[in-house]
C-alpha cells in the first residue's frame, strides 16, 4: 500500500510526492523500493502489487520499473485501508482463490531483515493451514505514544516462544502514561499494519463485518482487465466509505491472531521519529545527513539536507530541525507541536495543496 500524504514530514514529503516515494531514511533507497526489496526475499516479483492513487501510479513506475503493467493497481480517490484492501484481495482471488496474502504499508524502517523473512514465512505458513486474520506484532522497546497497540494472550506453554497469539484487543495511539502500563503488562504489542491471512478468508470476514463495502465491489472480479474495468472502479470508489481495516474488521472478528515480530521496525511518521531512530549523533547529540556544516553551540538539531555540496553555518541552536529542499527550508523546534504549528500555518498558494 504506497500512499498517505506526508504533512508530519514537510517539506521533504508533499501531497504530490509522499513518505512511500521519499528517500527519508536517507538510506539511498526509497521506501518504496525498500520495501519491494524486502519482499523479493520473501516471494517471486510477478506476485507482488502495489496498490496506490492514480496521481501516484506515475511514481510508482518510475521507481519499480520492472513491476508488471497489471500489478500496478490505481484508486481514483483515497479511502483508507478497507477498500484498498478490498480492491487488492479481488485481484487476487480472480488469479488464485487458494491465494494467501501478506498485507504492507510501503513506508517502514526493517532492521533486521533476515529476521524479517524468517518472521513472515512462519506467519504465512500459520495462515495457510489456519483460517486466521494474522497481524504482526511488534515486541515494544520503550512506551510510545505514537504507534496503536494491541493486546495479545500467549497459550499457555509458549512464554518465551515466538508463536501466534490470539488477540485479545486494539488501542489506538494512548497517551504516555497509558504507554507506560501497556509496556508494564508484557501483554502489548505495536501494531504494524502487516497483516498475513487467506484471500477466501478476508473475503468472507468484510462480508460479514462490512456488507456495505462488500456489495460496492460485488461483481468487481468479473469486470477486471476488461473495458468495463474503469467504469467499475469509478462508481464503487465515489461510494466507498473511508474506513481502516482495522476499525472495519480486525476490531470486531474473533478470528484476529497476532504472530510476535522482533526484527526492529519503527514507522516514522514525523521529524522528531526520525531523530529518534538515528542512532549515528555526534558528541552534542546532532543528527544529519551532510558532514559539510560549520557548528556552533549546536546540541540536538536534527538536519537534513537536499544539497549535500552546500555548506551551512549554525550557531546557538538547540533542539531544532533545520530541513533543506530545492524549494523549501524549515527551521523550527524540533519538538512537534512547534512543527504542527508551523505547518497548519502555512497559507501561502504555492504551498495549499500540500497542507
Amino acid at each position: 500500500m504506497a500512499g498517505g500524504a506526508g504533512n508530519n514530514l514537510w517539506p521533504v514529503c508533499r501531497e504530490s510526492r509522499p513518505k512511500p516515494f521519499m528517500d527519508v531514511a536517507l538510506a539511498g533507497r526509497t521506501f518504496l523500493e525498500m520495501t519491494y526489496d524486502r519482499f523479493r526475499k520473501i516471494l517471486p516479483a510477478e506476485n507482488i502489487l502495489v496498490v496506490t492513487h492514480t496521481r501516484l501510479a506515475p511514481l510508482v513506475r518510475e521507481q519499480l520499473p520492472s513491476l508488471p503493467e497489471r500489478n500496478l493497481l490505481e484508486e481514483p480517490y483515497s479511502r483508507g485501508t478497507a477498500p484498498c484492501i478490498t480492491l487488492a484481495n479481488s485481484h487476487i482471488l480472480h488469479r488464485d482463490k487458494d491465494a494467501v496474502i501478506t498485507v504492507t504499508p510501503a513506508d517502514h524502517i526493517i532492521a533486521d531483515e533476515t529476521l524479517f523473512a524468517r518472521t513472515m514465512d512462519a506467519a504465512i505458513s500459520y495462515a495457510a493451514e489456519h483460517d486466521v486474520l494474522m497481524t504482526l506484532g511488534i515486541l515494544p522497546t520503550h512506551p510510545s505514544a505514537s504507534y496503536g497497540y494491541i493486546q495479545a494472550k500467549r497459550a499457555e506453554g509458549s512464554e518465551g516462544t515466538d508463536a501466534p497469539m490470539k488477540v485479545k484487543t486494539f488501542t489506538e495511539k494512548p497517551d504516555e502514561a497509558l504507554a507506560k502500563v501497556f509496556l508494564g503488562s508484557g501483554e502489548f504489542f505495536w501494531n504494524s499494519g502487516i497483516y498475513v491471512w487467506k484471500a477466501s478468508v478476508i473475503r468472507k470476514e468484510i462480508n460479514h463485518y462490512m456488507p456495505a463495502l462488500a456489495d460496492l465491489f460485488r461483481g468487481w472480479e468479473e469486470v477486471i482487465e476488461t473495458p468495463r474495468e474503469t467504469e467499475f472502479m469509478q462508481r464503487a470508489y465515489a461510494e466507498c466509505p473511508k474506513i481502516s481495516i482495522d476499525y472495519g474488521v480486525m476490531e470486531k472478528t474473533d478470528i484476529a491472531w497476532l504472530y510476535p515480530g522482533r526484527f526492529g521496525w519503527s514507522d516514522i511518521d514525523s521529524w522528531e521519529g526520525m531523530f529518534r531512530q538515528i542512532a549515528d549523533k555526534d558528541a552534542s547529540g546532532n543528527a544529519a545527513n551532510t558532514r559539510r556544516i560549520l557548528a556552533r553551540d549546536l546540541n540536538g538539531c536534527l538536519v537534513i539536507a537536499k544539497d549535500k555540496r552546500k555548506l551551512y553555518a549554525l550557531k546557538g541552536l538547540e533542539d531544532f530541525l533545520v530541513i533543506d529542499t530545492d524549494d523549501a527550508l524549515l527551521v523550527c523546534p524540533r519538538d512537534e507541536k512547534s512543527f504542527k504549528d508551523l505547518v497548519s500555518g502555512l497559507g501561502m498558494p504555492e504551498y495549499e495543496a500540500d497542507r
